[in-house]
């Protein structure tokens, strides 16, 4: 599916989502075009999903990071409950989960004033029976490369 030659341009990108073009092209011995035809086509098929800048949490004041288990009365809920996640900002992540809870949530806020009137809309959405919360004190890895 993969050959080599993708598999070093996934790799630059990981590191870097912002390396351009011709440096993946010299860096790898293709040129600018190649570089740019098999981009497109990793784009296309769907194994590169986009390129984003990660900002500084605390930049912008949100001092708060949170991870929140909701377990849910029934998945007929699901469609409504996903619909809500979607438009919560402060939601980074939601994931459908087995065990404790249905779906897990991260979170950030700026106060804990700002926690608890996220917490109190979330357990107001239909079907939601239960939040659990704990608070992130540091993070020691965070990361979205994987191994390819």
């Amino acid at each position: 599916m993969l050959d080599d030659l993708d598999i070093k341009i996934l790799n630059i990108l990981q590191k870097s989502g912002r390396t351009k073009r011709n440096v993946i092209a010299e860096s790898i011995g293709l040129s600018i075009p190649s570089v740019s035809e098999r981009l497109h086509k990793l784009e296309e098929r769907g194994i590169i999903e986009g390129y984003f800048t990660k900002l500084n949490k605390k930049a912008f004041n949100y001092d708060i990071m949170a991870y929140i288990i909701v377990t849910m009365e029934s998945s007929k809920y699901y469609k409504g409950f996903a619909s809500k996640v979607e438009k919560v900002s402060q939601i980074l992540e939601c994931h459908s989960v087995l065990g404790e809870g249905s779906h897990l949530l991260k979170a950030i806020v700026k106060n804990t004033e700002a926690l608890e009137k996220l917490l109190g809309e979330i357990q107001s959405w239909p079907g939601v029976m239960a939040t659990k919360t704990t608070f992130v004190l540091s993070t020691i890895k965070e990361t979205t490369t994987i191994e390819i």
